[in-house]
């Protein structure tokens, strides 16, 4: 294909996404449009917290602070970027009994962990970080699988371009043709393999459910790549639907949730926002994340849920995920630029709660018929 033709199909497809359609302020799809069609039987989704911000309180103190900021669930950090002290892993793993009252902790105060998190990349081209990376979260998988929890999230990874790199490689677009060329490289030679090893380890410990985060510099960033590796290596892998890095790639967050749901491809939920700055998309696109709150010509930064897109918005998301039969947690992840940890977690708990509040008393947004 030569370029005029590849960028001809990519302008297509980028103006198919900006024809959704969007009412009241919410995203929906013309099949949410629809007056006919009935209501879905809802359950009430547990409201957690993904523990990085409170690393530097000790494992009861943190739980004594989840209860008091009415959490109900967790998500734990347990290796990778995302590693917390509150998770030894290597000491659990060494003492089954220790890891045992270690869990117990949590559910005796009413917080079930539901996810164990390892964000890394074992993909890496340097053999050293790539190593490190990947027995983290094979000791994530092993203690998930020891301790009965369902789920563990994660990171495609994402390897160099070429046999000899050192540094990784993140390819999105196919043109000149090296790219294209270090993509199906990549897939070929270090991806697939990689996660048909571990998938087999994960299902050797009992684990089924494997949620990778759709996230830039990663092989799996968006819907189509995280359903591309399911098929390649088994229905073990789904997503962990952060919509924040979802939002800046303009995509319908109801759509994808429903898209990926009618496939049974969502296994985690985090519940964090995007917040938009339309003089700089005007002038530089959505590719220009800020570097800092300070950053005066980034395009979009993270926020606590409710601080990009309003209550109203987040509501439609949470009927989303209960019309698919989504059953885990929505997990809140504070990377808010201007909220502390503990201030961009109870606003966020806030929004949520309510919202979800208005939902089981059947009060669903008008026009949200599914």
């Amino acid at each position: 294909m030569n370029r005029r033709k590849f960028l001809g199909s990519s302008l297509s497809a980028g103006a198919a996404i900006a024809a959704a359609p969007r009412i009241a302020g919410a995203w929906q799809t013309r099949e949410a449009q629809s007056e006919t069609s009935p209501r879905p039987v809802i359950k009430k989704l547990p409201i957690g917290v993904f523990n990085p911000p409170f690393r530097s309180l000790s494992l009861d103190a943190m739980l004594d602070k989840y209860v008091s900021l009415g959490a109900e669930a967790a998500e734990i950090g347990a290796g990778g970027y995302t590693g917390t002290p509150q998770c030894p892993v290597p000491e659990l793993l060494a003492d089954p009994a220790k890891a045992r009252a270690w869990k117990k902790k949590f559910d005796d105060r009413g917080i079930p962990i539901m996810t164990i998190s390892c964000h890394a990349n074992a993909l890496h081209p340097d053999p050293v970080k790539g190593a490190a990376f990947a027995l983290q979260f094979r000791q994530a998988i092993q203690l998930a699988g020891m301790l009965e929890i369902p789920t563990v999230v994660g990171f495609s990874g994402c390897p160099g371009g070429s046999p000899t790199d050192i540094t990784p490689t993140w390819v999105v677009y196919g043109w000149p043709p090296d790219h294209s060329q270090a993509l199906a490289w990549q897939w070929k030679e270090r991806v697939i393999p990689y996660w048909q090893e571990t998938v087999k380890f994960a299902r050797d410990h009992g684990v089924r459910r494997i949620a990778l985060e759709m996230h830039p510099n990663f092989v799996v960033y968006n819907p189509r790549t995280l359903l591309r590796l399911r098929e390649a290596v088994g229905e073990e892998i789904g997503a962990n639907c952060d919509l924040s890095h979802l939002f800046w790639q303009q995509c319908n967050p109801v759509e994808v949730i429903r898209f990926l749901g009618k496939q049974g491809a969502i296994y985690h939920a985090h519940m964090k926002d995007t917040a938009f700055f339309q003089e700089n998309v005007d002038r530089f696109g959505v590719l220009n994340f800020a570097s800092s709150a300070h950053d005066q010509q980034g395009s979009e930064f993270f926020r606590a849920v409710g601080y990009g897109h309003g209550a109203s918005l987040w509501k439609d998301v949470i009927a989303a995920y209960m019309e698919v039969g989504y059953d885990g947690m929505l997990s809140i992840e504070n990377e808010d630029h201007l909220l502390s940890g503990e201030v961009g977690v109870t606003r966020s708990l806030a929004v949520l709660k309510n919202v979800r509040e208005e939902l089981l008393a059947g009060q669903f947004n008008p026009g949200e018929h599914v």
